[in-house]
């Protein structure tokens, strides 16, 4: 560990276990054997592939018994193969003709990897490894962000807090209404997420069939290419180059980009937040905020957050940027960017995990928040001018400003600015008896009525 170049192999080494299973080297070996088989299986069904026979059960299960029990030992053995082929993919059929030796598959060897480029195998493999991931841990991990969001728009909808525009004063809102702001601003993104399309193809050294069609003329290699994609829970691609050209990685590397972002704006609002003492962090016995300072209770979950989520965003952006973009039919430098699609989602797991973490050890400190709001008895000049507007008062905006830019006012001015008017009693009653903390609109109202009823139901 302490050798490790990157913290998320030495520092968060243990955080990032769920990650291991679909972005660590050893996974991408495994998604590869697992390509690798799933085709020898599939054109061993064609009958249109026609010297080379169903498999067995007996043939089928040893099959499956590789990818069941692939080990350390198994990744080992590839990396091995790999000193000598320089080439990781190759490594991996020989692993597989190794596996299959001695047995009546021994015959058939030269089905392993028929007809495939390495890119046929590696863009299929990156597929299922994205929309695994995602699916598994990502979504989850967003679904229970959104679920606390929401919970916290429906437990604050009424407690009222001062705006600031331009960090300035502003007119009230309720804590939970800018709690349910982040929560919608996800559930869009989740939505997107979820309606994500994995592509995949397999066509060859340049995407045309070419020696596929030499070798079974008669058979129907769109059909094999797209049942065998779609199999895997793929969307197929049947126009490419030698490579499926990632615009799909593009897209995803987009909305988790904005998702990263959704999730900074709102770390800096609570920061924000807990620096005004609107929230109170829960002490955890044995932790210290700062090695000089006793009192300090960092926000540090939401820094960490917000740190991770740009590092993230830094290769997110680069993934979107650049995986689209190869030179003629194909060139290499996609290869090593997209071994590094685990390290953008590790960042963003990470985040995630601070986040909730963060979100856990908020406590709302309701005293502190009126308190700023009864400070700031100015912010009620909007609705003075506005009834003074409807009343037909010349000028109101003007005489609201000369008595209150830049200025700080008391509720007692305020009531005697009131008296003066020339308004109804009525009117003049409505706004004495507004006060900050009632000044708040529809803000609570907006809570009950626009929280998704999906999200309402969990």
């Amino acid at each position: 560990m302490k050798h490790s170049i990157s913290p998320l192999d030495g520092r968060y080494e243990q955080a990032l276990n769920p990650l291991r299973k679909y972005f660590s080297e050893e996974a991408l070996m495994y998604y590869r054997i697992l390509i690798e088989i799933r085709w020898f299986q599939h054109i061993a069904t064609r009958k249109d592939i026609t010297t080379l026979r169903e498999l067995t059960d007996t043939e089928n299960i040893l099959l499956e018994k590789i990818l069941s029990e692939f080990s350390d030992t198994d990744a080992s053995q590839i990396k091995e193969i790999e000193k000598t082929t320089n080439h990781d993919v190759k490594a991996v059929e020989y692993f597989l003709k190794q596996k299959t030796k001695d047995s009546s598959l021994e015959e058939l060897s030269e089905w392993i990897h028929f007809s495939l480029t390495s890119e046929d195998v590696n863009n299929l493999a990156y597929a299922l490894m994205f929309q695994e991931a995602i699916e598994n841990i990502v979504l989850p991990e967003l679904k229970k962000i959104q679920s606390v969001l929401s919970q916290s728009a429906t437990q604050w909808k009424s407690i009222p807090m001062l705006s600031r525009t331009h960090g300035q004063p502003a007119s009230p809102t309720t804590l939970g209404k800018e709690m349910l702001i982040f929560s919608t601003r996800l559930h869009r993104q989740i939505s997107q997420l979820q309606s994500q399309e994995y592509l995949g193809k397999i066509a060859g050294a340049s995407g045309n069939y070419n020696a596929h069609i030499v070798a079974f003329p008669d058979a129907e290699w769109f059909d094999i290419s797209k049942t065998f994609v779609n199999s895997l829970g793929l969307t197929w691609n049947p126009v490419v180059s030698q490579i499926e050209p990632h615009d799909f990685i593009a897209e995803l590397s987009h909305t988790l980009s904005r998702i990263n972002i959704i999730f900074i704006d709102m770390s800096r609002d609570i920061w924000g937040y807990i620096t005004f003492k609107f929230f109170k962090q829960h002490l955890k016995k044995g932790e210290v905020g700062s090695s000089a300072m006793p009192h300090k209770v960092n926000p540090i979950d939401f820094e960490n957050a917000e740190g991770n989520f740009g590092i993230g965003n830094a290769l997110f952006h680069h993934f979107a940027e650049k995986l689209p973009i190869s030179r003629w039919q194909r060139d290499l430098s996609d290869s090593t960017v997209l071994r590094n699609i685990g390290v953008a989602i590790g960042h963003h797991y990470l985040g995630l995990k601070s986040l909730q973490k963060g979100l856990s050890k908020l406590e709302v400190n309701t005293k502190e928040i009126l308190n700023d709001l009864r400070a700031n008895p100015e912010i009620l000049a909007e609705a003075v001018q506005t009834v003074m507007r409807s009343a037909g008062i010349k000028n109101p905006y003007e005489k609201l400003k000369e008595m209150t830019r830049g200025k700080h006012l008391s509720t007692e001015g305020f009531q005697k600015f009131i008296s003066l008017l020339d308004l109804p009693n009525t009117e003049k009653s409505i706004l004495k008896n507004l006060t900050p903390e009632t000044y708040i609109g529809l803000a609570d109202e907006i809570c009950e009525k626009f929280i998704p009823p999906e999200i309402k139901e969990n």
